[in-house]
Parts: structure tokens; C-alpha cells; sequence
């Protein structure tokens, strides 16, 4: 039976049809929207860390902007690359991504490193900040110049986060430079802070606002800082400059995607990060951590900021 609109020649569609057809075209449409679902947030650190606190101190805002949740998965291990292998090998579809930092970054230094910069695309460097060596207060070594007496004389333990990181090539700098520095890896955040606590180890290398905690509780103090001019809120200790010490390797946190996520895509977190940087919350905790201000680098300028950090990394590294 001819089921046509009289005066037209649009014919009558049996429901099931329809919904077949619908069915069908359903799952392409959905699949064109991003985000769609939850987007994984690895963090390649354990908790209470700074890449720890950056997740999340940014995941409530990045759902708000990308109206879909971002649980925080902590994964560390291998100076970050555990954790950073578990997004790599997650589809570059968005839907993985990973807090990604200078100390791994380091670990390009070692030749038998498996992946590559190239690997990664940063959505966006979202902190930067100096770093320090820091001893317990009630420590002996009072002034660096206490840590460089002592040093010559005996091997002091240096807490880092993992070998071939940004914090042992500060170690391995000054071992170069005669002194008895050894380097001790405490992937855990927290067993990393409390080990010059407990004395576990002499010296800890971290940034200052990750230990903001433990400074303002007058636990532990910074004896060297790492920078080109003394930091403002801690005037009366010493930039590594100052002293003829011309290492500042600097400490960053970013955002970094799969290798061959649509650049769409990219973009759209990219910009979504901006938008969570550009608010007077970040800009407060930013400056809370002792970090600058203008830390944020979209996807646009991040990588070409990684290799330019590629490049200082390499000055220090050990010449084989």
C-alpha cells in the first residue's frame, strides 16, 4: 500500500525502521563528540607529591570546562615512566592523560631510555617554579659552605626522586665538582620529605612549594637555591649563581597527551587548561607554591619550551 502524504512524494517510514536507522548512525555521531566520557588523569607519582597536588588542584576545573569527569589515577615508579607508559599505551584518543615533569624528561639523557620526547604531545605546561636542596632544621649543616666542608670529607646522601631525574643531575653536577654526594631515590613523595626527617638522608632536592608544608612548620629549611637571583621569600639563602654554581635546570609540570591525538582534540584540552590557568584561584596557589605567574604554555609553545629544557639538561649530563 502506497503510504504517501497526499501531494507529496515523501513515503511513510515503518517505525522499525526508523529506529534501526537511527541505531545505526547513533554510535558515528557519538564517537565525533569529545569528550564523550570520563577521561583517565594519570599521575606517574605517588600521592601528596607536586605532580600529585597539580592533578588535583586543576581536575575540578578541567570537568567543569570539559563538562565530563577526570579521575586521578596514581601510578609511580621509574622516575615517572610506570605511569607515563600506562597513558602511552591507552589509544591516542584523548581519553589518557598524564601529568608529565622535568625529572622524566631527564631520563632522555640515557640513550636506553624506550620512549621518545616524540611520543608526546604537551597540552600544556602548567607550573614552574625553582628549585632547592633543603636540610632538616635541626640539622648540623647550617650553611651550604657547611655542606661543601662536610661533603669533601665524607659521602652525604641526597634525597631525589629517581635516577637519571633533574635532581640527579644536580648531584651528579657537584660530584663533578669534587664533592661526596650520593644520590637516594625515594619514589614516594612522602618518604622522600620525611627522609632527611628521620635521617635517612643528609640533603633533599625538591621545589620549594611542593615542601611549603614542612617549610612553614619549621621542619625543614633550604640551604641552596637553584636560580640565577635569591628568591624574594627566602632572601637570606643563596642562588646557585651567586656562588659560581651556573646550574638551574628548571622544574616544570605539564599536561601531555598520546602522540596522534587529533590535533582537534589536543587543542580543545589545551584550551581548556588555559582557561583554568587564567583564573585568580590558580594564579593564588601559584604563587603559594613559589611558582611564576605567567607559568602557563599552551599546546602551541610547550614543546618547543620541552626542548629548549632538553637542551640545559644536556649541558649537565654526565659526558660519557
Amino acid at each position: 500500500m502506497d503510504r504517501s502524504f497526499p501531494g507529496s512524494r515523501v513515503s511513510y517510514i515503518p517505525a522499525a525502521v526508523l529506529i534501526a536507522l537511527t541505531g545505526a548512525v547513533s554510535p558515528a555521531v557519538a564517537q565525533d563528540k569529545y569528550p564523550s566520557r570520563p577521561i583517565e588523569f594519570v599521575v606517574p607519582w605517588g600521592p601528596g607529591g607536586g605532580a600529585d597536588q597539580l592533578a588535583r588542584k586543576i581536575a575540578p576545573g578541567l570537568e567543569k570546562e570539559l563538562k565530563v569527569s577526570l579521575p586521578v589515577i596514581n601510578v609511580p615508579g621509574a622516575t615517572g615512566q610506570t605511569g607515563l607508559n600506562k597513558m602511552l599505551t591507552s589509544p591516542a584518543d584523548g581519553y589518557s592523560v598524564s601529568v608529565f615533569i622535568a625529572d622524566t624528561l631527564a631520563l632522555q639523557m640515557d640513550a636506553a631510555t624506550k620512549w621518545k620526547v616524540a611520543d608526546i604531545v604537551p597540552a600544556g605546561i602548567m607550573i614552574r617554579q625553582p628549585s632547592a636542596f633543603f636540610v632538616a632544621e635541626s640539622s648540623p649543616l647550617k650553611t651550604w659552605k657547611d655542606v661543601e666542608a662536610e661533603a669533601r670529607k665524607r659521602p652525604l646522601k641526597v634525597g631525589i626522586t629517581g635516577f637519571g631525574s633533574a635532581d640527579d643531575l644536580h648531584v651528579i653536577y657537584f660530584n663533578q665538582k669534587g664533592l661526596k654526594l650520593t644520590s637516594v631515590p625515594f619514589p614516594k613523595p612522602s618518604e622522600r620529605y620525611t627522609a632527611i626527617l628521620g635521617g635517612h638522608a643528609d640533603i633533599l632536592y625538591e621545589q620549594l612549594g611542593d615542601v611549603k608544608s614542612f617549610l612553614d612548620g619549621k621542619q625543614m629549611r633550604p640551604i641552596l637555591i637553584f636560580s640565577e637571583a635569591r628568591f624574594p621569600a627566602f632572601g637570606n639563602v643563596p642562588a646557585s649563581f651567586e656562588i659560581g654554581e651556573k646550574i638551574a635546570i628548571s622544574q616544570f609540570r605539564s599536561i601531555a597527551m598520546k602522540a596522534g591525538t587529533g590535533a582537534a582534540r589536543v587543542k580543545l584540552v589545551s584550551d581548556a587548561l588555559a582557561r583554568v590557568a587564567a583564573t585568580d584561584d590558580y594564579k593564588s596557589w601559584l604563587r603559594n607554591q613559589y611558582a611564576d605567574e605567567k607559568s602557563f604554555i599552551p599546546a602551541a609553545g610547550a614543546i618547543a619550551f620541552m626542548n629548549r629544557e632538553l637542551a640545559t639538561m644536556r649541558k649537565y649530563a654526565p659526558k660519557k
